[in-house]
């Protein structure tokens, strides 16, 4: 059966306009993620984009991405990632695996992909996504006071419980929990890399700015 990647982009979004098609390094930043699938072609068979937008499918075309024509009905600012996932996979031939893959994630680690899609099949979990530990102190503020909540005042952070925030670099399911709205089910294997680019997560000009400089730094000779 068959792996497949898919992106979701939709043409509209309301802090950083026409996000998708920025151009970053000299490429769209959908475009990487689509460069990256075809990196990984030992892996993945097919690459679908899902979008809305004329100009997106153009570009996905272009980069050689298969499009699947999202409708409107599903591709509001409050639509969650898994109908525009489920309803690529009615469109097309059944498959096994999803790749899912961000276009606000654009700067992933190389070997990425072959080291979780290796320990995916090996242990045979049903999901995988990225996760990140976090070193900071986090608290709560109510009625003008702060508790912390993962820390002891005067703790030093080297020596916090750790904590991990899910940093979207990529997600590996079956196609069979898609269709029961699961991208990432209980028993997901959390694989954690601590990489610079797990910060990136595009949605406003700044994050853009700092995609852009570390793709300067880290990628571009």
């Amino acid at each position: 059966m068959k792996t497949i990647a898919i992106i979701p982009a939709r043409g509209d979004s309301k802090r950083l306009p026409i996000k998708n098609i920025l151009s970053l390094g000299g490429i769209p930043l959908l475009a990487h993620s689509i460069l990256y699938a075809k990196a990984n072609s030992n892996i993945i068979d097919d690459i679908y984009v899902s979008t809305d937008n004329k100009e997106i499918k153009r570009i996905a075309i272009e980069y050689g991405a298969e499009v699947i024509d999202r409708p409107s009905s599903i591709s509001g600012d409050l639509e969650p990632t898994i109908t525009a996932v489920k309803h690529v996979l009615q469109n097309i031939e059944p498959v096994e695996n999803i790749v899912l893959l961000q276009p606000t994630n654009p700067l992933r680690p190389e070997n990425l992909l072959r080291e979780t899609f290796d320990l995916y099949q090996r242990e045979n979990y049903n999901s995988l996504f990225t996760v990140t530990r976090n070193h900071q102190k986090f608290g709560k503020i109510a009625e003008h006071k702060f508790t912390p909540y993962n820390y002891e005042i005067g703790q030093r952070s080297q020596d916090l419980d750790p904590l991990y925030f899910e940093n979207g670099l990529l997600y590996i399911t079956k196609a069979t929990l898609i269709f029961d709205d699961i991208i990432i089910s209980h028993e997901a294997f959390p694989f954690e890399i601590n990489h610079i680019f797990a910060n990136v997560d595009i949605d406003t000009q700044e994050d853009f700015d700092f995609a852009e400089y570390l793709y300067h730094k880290h990628i571009k000779i």
